[in-house]
C-alpha cells in the first residue's frame, strides 16, 4: 500500500479493523504505528490483544495513549477492566482503578465490568476488602465482602447471586473447604442455580470434598450437563475413575454424549498418572468427537502428558511429533507477574529479558537453596525429551513459574508478596520451589496461596 494511504483515515481505519478481526495484531500494530490516532483506533486494537489473552499489549496501549494525552473514555476502561482481569495482579489492579475518573467510574456500565473481573479473579478470599482503599475498597467492599456475609443485595439480586456463586468458588479453589460449605449452606435457597451449583461442585473438587459433592448432585433437581460434568471432575480428581465413567454412562443413555466430561475423565488419568486408561479416554474422544479439532488436540497434549509423567518419555515425544505435523497449535505456557507497575511475561527457558542473566543467577541460587534443605527434583514433571546437555534440574528451573518468581527476587531481594498467574496449571515441582515468603500463584486451575511455613492452601491436592 502506498505511504500516501496512511493519511487517509478511511483507509487506515478500515485496514486495522481488517487486521485484527484476522487475528494478525503484530501487523495491526505497525499500521497504527503509521497512522493518525485516535482513542477509538486504539480501543480496537486492545479488544484485539484482549481476545488473544495479550494483557501486556494491551496495558502498553493504554499507556501509550495516555503519553499522547487521549483522554481515555468508557469504553476504554471497560477495555482496560477486562485486562486486568485477565493478568489478574492485585499491584496493578489497584492504582488502575484508581485513574478512572468519579464520572466514568460510578456508571452502571462500569460498575457491572468491575463486578465481573473481582469475580473471575477467584483471588483468595483473604484479600477481599482488604486490597486498598478509596474508590478501589468502595468496589472491592461493597460488591464482594458483602456477597459473602449476611448484607443482602435487594437492589441488585442478579448481582448478589452471581457474586455469592462465585466466592463460593474462590474459597473452594483456594483451598478453604470448610468455609466453601458453610458459605453455601447459608446462600438462600431461591438464589441457587446452575452456576452456583457448578461452582460449589467446582469448589468440592478442588479439596476433595467428594462425600460432600454427591450429596449436593443428588440433590439437584435440575441437573444440567455442566452440573454432570462438575461432578464427573470430582470423582476423576479423585482418581474415582469407575464412578466417573458411570455417571457419564448414566448421562449418555439419555443425552447426547458431552466433550467436556471426557475431558474431565482424561484430565483426572493425567493427574493420576495412568497412561492406559488416557489411552483409551483419547481414543473414545477421536469415535465420539471427530470434528472437535481443538479439544482433540488438547487430548493430545494431555495424553503425551501423561506418558510423560509416567515414565514414557518415547511415546510422549511420538504424540508431540505428530501433532506438529498435522499442524495442531499448542497453547504455549507462560507466567505473568507485576514488579513496580510493569507487567512481565516469561515462558519456559525464556532469554528475552534484559536482565536475563542476573534472572537465571537466581534460579541458580534458589536451587541451591533447596538442595541445601534437601529438596529431590520430580523428573515426572518434565514431558519433553531432554538434550544431552541437560539435567532434570536445568529443566524444571527453567520454567516460566520459576523465572517469574526470580525476577521478583531480583528486583526486590527481601519481598514479601509476590503474585504470579499462570495460563497453564502450574508445574508440581516448581510448586515446592518457595522462599519464606507470601507467594500467590494463580493458574488455570485454582488458587496456590502459599504461607511463609511453606505450607500451600491446595494442601497438595490440585
Amino acid at each position: 500500500m502506498s505511504s500516501s494511504f496512511y493519511s487517509n483515515d478511511y483507509v487506515t481505519t478500515s485496514l486495522l479493523d481488517a487486521l485484527i478481526k484476522c487475528g494478525d495484531t503484530s501487523t495491526a500494530t505497525v499500521v497504527i504505528s503509521k497512522m493518525r490516532r485516535s482513542a477509538i483506533d486504539y480501543v480496537n486494537l486492545m479488544t484485539g490483544f484482549n481476545d488473544q489473552k495479550e494483557g501486556e499489549q494491551t496495558m502498553k496501549l493504554f499507556y501509550q495513549m495516555k503519553r499522547e494525552g487521549l483522554e481515555p473514555e468508557m469504553i476504554t476502561y471497560l477495555c482496560v477492566i477486562k485486562t486486568l482481569a485477565l493478568i489478574g495482579d492485585l499491584s496493578l489492579i489497584e492504582p488502575t482503578i484508581k485513574q478512572i475518573p468519579q464520572s466514568i467510574l460510578f456508571g452502571n456500565q462500569i460498575r457491572d465490568a468491575l463486578i465481573d473481573m473481582w469475580t473471575h479473579l477467584h483471588i483468595h478470599p483473604d484479600y477481599y476488602g482488604t486490597v486498598g482503599s478509596g474508590r478501589l475498597g468502595l468496589f472491592s467492599d461493597h460488591f464482594l465482602a458483602a456477597g459473602s456475609s449476611n448484607v443482602g443485595f435487594s437492589n441488585f439480586p442478579a448481582v448478589s447471586c452471581k457474586i455469592r456463586a462465585e466466592n463460593v468458588n474462590s474459597y473452594g479453589l483456594s483451598g478453604m473447604d470448610m468455609q466453601t460449605l458453610e458459605l453455601f449452606a447459608r446462600m438462600p435457597k431461591q438464589i441457587i442455580h446452575e452456576v452456583t451449583y457448578i461452582c460449589i461442585l467446582n469448589a468440592c473438587s478442588h479439596s476433595g470434598l467428594v462425600d460432600e459433592a454427591r450429596s449436593i448432585f443428588q440433590n439437584i433437581q435440575m441437573k444440567t450437563p455442566k452440573v454432570w460434568t462438575s461432578m464427573v471432575d470430582c470423582l476423576a480428581r479423585a482418581s474415582l475413575f469407575d464412578e466417573a465413567q458411570a455417571l457419564i454412562d448414566g448421562f449418555e443413555r439419555s443425552h447426547t454424549p458431552v466433550v467436556d466430561m471426557h475431558m474431565a475423565l482424561l484430565s483426572g488419568a493425567r493427574n493420576d498418572k495412568n497412561a492406559q486408561l488416557a489411552q483409551n479416554i483419547c481414543d473414545r474422544l477421536k469415535r465420539l468427537f471427530p470434528s472437535t479439532k481443538d479439544s482433540l488436540t488438547a487430548a493430545e497434549v494431555l495424553l503425551a502428558n501423561t506418558y510423560a509423567s509416567s515414565g514414557d518419555i518415547g511415546k510422549a515425544s511420538d504424540i508431540r511429533i505428530q501433532l506438529t505435523k498435522s499442524g495442531a497449535k499448542k497453547k504455549i505456557g507462560t507466567s505473568t507477574t507485576v514488579v513496580d507497575g510493569e507487567i512481565y511475561e516469561f515462558r519456559a527457558h525464556d532469554r528475552s529479558h534484559p536482565r536475563s542473566d542476573e534472572i537465571y543467577r537466581e534460579v541458580q541460587k534458589m536451587s541451591e537453596e533447596l538442595i541445601a534443605h534437601d529438596h529431590e527434583y520430580d523428573s515426572s514433571w518434565i514431558t519433553r525429551t531432554m538434550g544431552e546437555d541437560e539435567s532434570v534440574e536445568s529443566v524444571l528451573c527453567g520454567h516460566s513459574e520459576r523465572l517469574a518468581m526470580a525476577w521478583n527476587f531480583v528486583t526486590n531481594p527481601h519481598a514479601k508478596r509476590i503474585q504470579i498467574t499462570k495460563n497453564l496449571r502450574v508445574c508440581g515441582d516448581c510448586r515446592t520451589a518457595i522462599r519464606q515468603c507470601e507467594i500467590i500463584v494463580r493458574d488455570a486451575n485454582r488458587i496456590h496461596h502459599f504461607h511463609k511455613n511453606g505450607q500451600c492452601s491446595c494442601n497438595d491436592y490440585f
